[in-house]
């Protein structure tokens, strides 16, 4: 991976203003980007930062990442998350870790994987909704605490009408983050599959499912009380009226990781879920 090394000329630099670390640790990395030979790039806007890069370092927690995720959607540019604080499954590196970080990378020491994103389009209390999301699209209860009637299609052919506080519809990406806290499985991230993982669900047989990523899913609200919302990535986007349906599936966009030699989805697993098997 060496010559892929060579063509990282500049280097841009996405930070999350709201963590207090994250200036100190910004600055460092734009003084070891400009030590190796490297131009580190600063620019608002993400997705004009990364026609400008070779590469984007994203500084800050799962959130920063997948707002850049969703910014770039589609581009060639790989993004390489550095984490600050919290656990951090997107922003595989500690902050700590940053030059030998990006020793590896100087040295072309890593590799690229292609993330699926998902979307979700349709109409939310009479206006049009078309959302990307590298992790989860839920449906589920606003504030009130009391269930929500959803009917849930597959590719045309019912699955079930659910009584619960609502649906999580899951990228392999997304497998460790809400669905996992709800009862769903763990899910490797370059696995073709969507999870439709329900929350709290009336009847106890109501399973996590694990669908094509090819599949047509398609939600429909069906009880005007309480709330019913739309979040995406974690982002409340519209409230949905009884009859509203949406539909949800792979989008034809990707995002581009960056892995550095010697991490693994399996250790990444051990190392921030704490699993010791057996061992005392």
């Amino acid at each position: 991976m060496k010559k892929h090394a060579d063509k990282i000329r500049s280097v841009g630099i996405i930070g999350n203003s709201e963590k207090a670390a994250c200036a100190d640790i910004v600055r460092r990395a734009a003084r070891l980007i400009a030590r190796a030979g490297r131009k580190a790039v600063v620019n608002p806007d993400t997705a004009a930062l990364a026609r400008e890069v070779d590469l984007l370092l994203v500084f800050g927690g799962d959130g920063t990442m997948l707002r850049a995720a969703r910014d770039l959607a589609g581009s060639a540019t790989p993004l390489l998350g550095i984490n600050i604080g919290g656990l951090g499954f997107l922003t595989a590196v500690p902050s700590a870790e940053l030059p030998r970080a990006l020793n590896h990378v100087w040295k072309g020491e890593f590799k690229y994987e292609s993330r699926a994103l998902i979307e979700v389009s349709g109409h939310c209390n009479g206006q049009s909704v078309c959302e990307m999301a590298l992790n989860d699209i839920v449906v589920g209860r606003g504030a009130v605490s009391r269930l929500i009637g959803l009917d849930v299609s597959v590719d045309g052919e019912l699955v079930t009408h659910y009584r619960c506080d609502g649906l999580i519809v899951s990228s392999p990406t997304g497998s460790t983050a809400y669905s996992l806290s709800a009862g769903g499985a763990v899910i490797f991230p370059t696995a073709d599959v969507f999870a439709l993982t329900p929350i709290c669900p009336h009847a106890l047989s109501n399973r996590p499912i694990i669908l094509p990523l090819a599949s047509v899913i398609r939600v429909k609200a069906t009880n005007p009380v309480p709330a019913t919302m739309l979040s995406v990535d974690g982002q409340v986007v519209a409230e949905l009226d009884a009859g509203d349906t949406l539909t949800i599936r792979r989008s034809r966009r990707a995002v581009r990781l960056m892995h550095l030699a010697g991490s693994s989805f399996l250790e990444t697993l051990r190392r921030k879920l704490q699993w010791r098997g057996a061992y005392v």
